[in-house]
């Protein structure tokens, strides 16, 4: 038996097919992602399997949409694969729970229901997202469908760090800061603590992306995070604003700017894509070579390097960081800038290791005489989605089992 673990988005569907054995979950088997699912987008299926890499055009059925084919060319490419195993459920990724959903929950129409009211919390992800669950509850009636929430890993955040300078009763109307990223954080930590003793102290990771963020972690529980109540906070993005003084939206509702006006430019027209007017991928820029794109690429690292000092001072020091997400995977030279700034930390890199760092697993790029381990892991958030979904099958208590991992957590 296995667990599907899925993301889907308004133009893709991310899919990983993680076994289970004796009850616990392994590494994916298969896992690719289906892109082009926009109106008029050309769907295209990539996909590895045991190790080999395949990719195929898939055709749309007439009278089905997009995602419904693509969903009937997933379990078609499931049925035929040799060796797979069944799929015991599907497990969800769901950007934001708020304060309702802590842990994993079984899908109903009634859950489907209160999600929805986050909708504009999180537009570029939640609505995908519950949309994604309804064609897969369509697609597969008799399989258990499960959501795993990016804003449960950071519900141990304390009072101080989530509430807003605003009346109380705003608060209590959910107004407050909620933090994403958390399944990857709960991979990212759960890697860490099997590497280094280091991971049960003071850490900050970065999941540096087109979506960015920062989590602080004190005994593998969040304790601050630079995303607040919807998935705009904190760090620049690919085209994402980031932290913007309030000021600037009273000032362009003054100039007659819309609600839909503003929207599309915090949430698609700013950040690295917005500052260099080139692109939001930092490939690109870094390829561009030109005074616009560095601009961008200077100010995407300071606002990691500012951000990563804020965590630090609430920590009361820092033992470990770890990069992660795309670009934190990826770009060397924004590991070594990030490092190097915070060389007041006791930070050393070492420049061979860094270089070397690819991607296959967690890897090590501090120095031997560095005060603070320096760590590079790609992020795996199917696999937590996974042993989320089979944690709450097995009717096992999630936050339980997580105290189990991190002993530490269960003295607070």
């Amino acid at each position: 038996m296995a667990i599907l673990a899925v993301n889907a988005g308004s133009s893709s569907l991310k899919f990983s097919l993680h076994p289970l054995q004796d009850g616990q979950v392994q590494p994916y088997v298969l896992s690719g992602c289906i892109q082009g699912l926009e109106p008029r987008g050309t769907p295209v299926m990539d996909w590895v399997y045991l190790g080999k890499k395949h990719s195929e055009p898939l055709a749309v059925s007439a009278g089905s949409s997009s995602f419904e084919s693509a969903l009937q060319s997933l379990r078609a490419l499931v049925h035929r694969l040799e060796a797979a195993p069944d799929i015991q459920a599907v497990s969800h990724r769901v950007v934001h729970g708020g304060g309702v959903f802590t842990g994993p929950v079984l899908v109903t129409d009634e859950v489907l229901a209160r999600l929805a009211r986050f909708n504009s919390l999180a537009p570029l992800h939640q609505p995908h997202n519950l949309e994604g669950i309804r064609q897969f509850r369509a697609a597969f009636p008799q399989l258990p469908q499960v959501a795993c929430f990016d804003t449960a890993f950071h519900a141990s955040m304390p009072e101080v760090d989530f509430a807003f300078a605003l009346p109380q009763a705003l608060q209590e109307q959910g107004v407050r800061r909620y933090g994403f990223h958390g399944l990857s954080y709960q991979y990212i930590m759960s890697v860490l603590q099997t590497h280094t003793i280091r991971g049960r102290g003071r850490v900050v990771m970065a999941h540096l992306g087109n979506g960015a963020s920062l989590c602080a972690a004190l005994a593998g529980s969040s304790v601050a995070t630079t995303m607040g109540f919807s998935a705009l906070d904190g760090l620049m993005m690919g085209t994402r604003s980031g932290s913007l003084d309030a000021g600037v939206l009273l000032y362009l509702m003054e100039q007659g700017w819309t609600h839909a006006q503003i929207e599309k430019l915090l949430y698609k027209q700013s950040g690295l894509l917005g500052v260099s007017g080139i692109s939001a991928d930092m490939r690109k820029l870094r390829a561009d070579g030109s005074a616009p794109a560095q601009r961008a690429i200077d100010q995407f690292t300071h606002r990691v390097i500012r951000e990563t000092g804020a965590l630090v001072a609430c920590l009361g020091g820092l033992d470990a960081i770890a990069f992660s997400g795309g670009i934190g995977e990826n770009d060397a030279v924004l590991r070594a800038q990030v490092c190097e700034r915070l060389g007041w930390l006791g930070i050393r890199m070492d420049e061979q290791r860094n270089q070397a760092a690819n991607g296959q697993g967690a890897y090590a790029i501090h120095a031997p005489d560095s005060a603070v381990e320096v760590w590079v892991v790609p992020t795996d958030e199917g696999r937590i989605a996974a042993k989320e979904a089979a944690a709450l099958l097995a009717g096992q208590p999630v936050a339980a089992q997580r105290q189990a991992q991190h002993p530490a957590l269960a003295q607070d």
